[in-house]
């Protein structure tokens, strides 16, 4: 069994929320070995995911959270790769909105454990961005946030079902408590760390976003 590594796309389309649609840059994380991989939301376009995924058998399309730009390649990359789509269930009624005639195939639940390249990857609940955000954590120095943290601050909050104060409590409770070293894998924007974020927690709070 070779040591898990982290595999990055990134895709472009249109997120769409409140009537608004806005052009964005998503990431796209791969978690696994040369046998086996999570990916880790599926954005905008299926085949770049395929094309990362050569082959190899596909444990989980794990959705970070139920936003458009998160989720509207999943169905057609389940069916290309035979792979289940995982979702926390608090987000169904934004993923109904995008594949309304398609659930996802099974549920998230905070310490949940979806076992890939012999690595337990764990579910982190971590509302606030959307009611059913959750994170994936090694158990090491790995996490993947989805919009939950981002170089320089939370996932924005001023949106349908999102909420500022739950996101800080999810980031300072479940993210922050995690060793400085970690890792953190983005939904959008450049990879950072525990240790670079955690001390801005009260400049967050203070500035309301």
């Amino acid at each position: 069994m070779t040591t898990p590594r982290v595999e990055h796309l990134i895709t472009e389309g249109t997120f769409s929320l409140d009537g608004g649609d806005f052009e964005v840059e998503n990431n796209i994380w791969l978690f696994g070995d040369d046998d086996e991989v999570v990916v880790v939301d599926a954005a905008h376009h299926h085949e770049p995911i395929v094309e990362a995924v050569a082959g190899r058998k596909v444990i989980a399309i794990v959705c970070t959270h139920g936003h458009n730009d998160h989720v509207n390649a999943a169905p057609a990359l389940a069916d290309a790769v035979g792979a289940p789509i995982a979702l926390h269930p608090d987000d169904r009624m934004l993923w109904d909105v995008v594949h309304p005639d398609r659930a996802p195939d099974r549920s998230l639940a905070d310490g949940d454990v979806l076992r890939v390249a012999g690595t337990d990857l764990r579910v982190l609940h971590t509302p606030g961005h959307s009611p059913g955000g959750v994170c994936l954590h090694d158990g090491a120095t790995t996490l993947f946030s989805g919009d939950t943290l981002f170089a320089g601050g939370p996932g924005a909050t001023g949106r349908s079902f999102s909420d500022f104060p739950t996101i800080i409590d999810s980031i300072r409770d479940r993210l922050l408590v995690l060793p400085p070293d970690t890792v953190v894998h983005t939904g959008h924007g450049p990879t950072t760390t525990i240790g670079e974020e955690a001390p801005d927690l009260t400049a967050w709070i203070a500035r309301g976003h």
